[in-house]
């Protein structure tokens, strides 16, 4: 057996290692507190060199940046009472019904995602929904899943959506706006898509008609401007050339001030809140993929990968990318493939949606899934065999049009 096969054994090894400890967090043990010692050991060992690790490094920072201010920004908005307020507005607008308010509770879970991040809907949005199916006395199977569904569907919209968005983002070379241009009607097409099955799926668990309906919750007019204005500038910063973490940084700063001189936020908690230790596990992770990629995983990968932007090329990289998120998670297959398809933006996009749509397919698929599934009450978390039946009977076909509808789009927008 060659150095090279045994340095490519070791780095997935040290890679799966990583990943199963974020997935399972031990005795509560951040992500960071294996990845960390699992990318020094690939150092030390060989399994990758300091030149890879550092050019990995250099090109997830500023990605990791913006992650570490999105995550904080979502968390102030919490505290700020957004996602109390925008639920309670979902269930009032739902009239007391359950079909009402799961399509309600799509559109705030898109809307959250698009803007704040799948973890924002996962770790905020998903108690707020879960409390306002207990307020209505309604069943909550089919809006608690329509949380899981929605952090990975609703994140194709913008490049801030998504971990996996600003790794494409950066790939594509397109711009903030253009990338939201290409997204749109295939993040609607999703979205709408995963409503009808859940809805399908759930529509026994939909009929009854509420029994109470909650208060509306104050408006917290302030929180709400500053988050317009952050995803404004979202927009605004890219279009002169400037990083988006400066815009998500503004809204931290115009959040995080008035809690700190009010004494309900200490310089410690709002360090916290922007997860350093996911984001040392990215950096982690990315220095191993690296590895396992430059000692011959990207030969065969690449013998794998469709060529060309035609249809059928596009939508078998997206099924492809569907098919590696759920058996080695969606980070890692974002990172291995994005370097085999750079020099095409289509190509980019389409290894985005099935690594954004796929990992509804299983558990593994996603962080976000398995954080949602752990975070439930023991007693709301879905059965695996309904869990697992559901998303291979709905994910696949929803890649397939939802690529296909990106494809088109490329056209008028000369990505192909």
């Amino acid at each position: 057996m060659s150095g090279s096969t045994l340095y490519l054994m070791l780095g997935l090894v040290l890679t799966a290692l990583c990943l199963g400890t974020a997935v399972a967090r031990p005795l509560g043990l951040s992500e960071a507190a294996v990845a960390l010692p699992c990318a020094l050991l690939a150092l030390l060992s060989g399994a990758t060199d300091l030149p890879t690790a550092r050019h990995s490094v250099a090109e997830l920072a500023p990605t990791v940046a913006f992650l570490a201010a999105i995550l904080a920004f979502g968390q102030l908005c919490a505290a700020e009472g957004v996602f109390g307020y925008l639920g309670s507005l979902t269930a009032r607008l739902s009239r007391g019904l359950p079909k009402r308010l799961l399509w309600l509770v799509v559109v705030f879970a898109a809307v959250i995602t698009a803007t704040l991040t799948l973890d924002a809907t996962v770790v905020l949005v998903t108690p707020v929904v879960l409390a306002t199916t207990v307020r209505l006395a309604v069943p909550n199977r089919p809006h608690s899943y329509a949380c899981a569904h929605i952090a990975n569907s609703g994140s194709l919209l913008l490049p801030v959506s998504n971990l996996t968005n600003l790794l494409a983002f950066t790939a594509s070379g397109l711009s903030f706006g253009t990338f939201a241009a290409a997204m749109t009607l295939p993040w609607l097409l999703a979205c709408a898509l995963d409503w009808g099955s859940l809805r399908l799926a759930f529509r026994r668990d939909l009929q009854a008609a509420a029994e109470r309906r909650p208060p509306l919750a104050p408006v917290p007019g302030y929180a709400l401007v500053v988050l317009v204005l952050a995803v404004t500038g979202f927009v605004a910063t890219t279009a002169v050339g400037l990083a988006p973490a400066w815009a998500a940084l503004a809204g931290v700063v115009a959040l995080a001030v008035p809690r700190l001189r009010r004494r309900q936020l200490s310089p410690a908690g709002l360090v916290l809140a922007t997860a350093p230790g996911f984001c040392a596990f990215v950096l982690s992770l990315g220095v191993l993929v690296a590895g396992v990629l430059h000692n011959g995983a990207e030969p065969a990968l690449r013998r794998l990968t469709p060529s060309g932007t035609g249809l059928l090329a596009m939508v078998g990289l997206a099924l492809l990318a569907a098919v590696l998120a759920n058996l080695v998670n969606n980070l890692p297959t974002t990172l291995a493939l994005l370097p085999l398809v750079a020099g095409s933006p289509l190509a980019v996009l389409a290894v985005l949606v099935g690594v954004n749509l796929g990992p509804n397919a299983s558990y593994p698929g996603s962080l976000a899934t398995l954080l949602w599934r752990r975070n439930l009450p023991a007693a709301d978390r879905p059965r695996a065999l309904e869990f697992h039946l559901l998303g291979l009977l709905s994910t696949p076909v929803i890649v397939t049009t939802v690529t296909g509808v990106l494809w088109l789009v490329a056209g008028p927008l000369g990505l192909r």
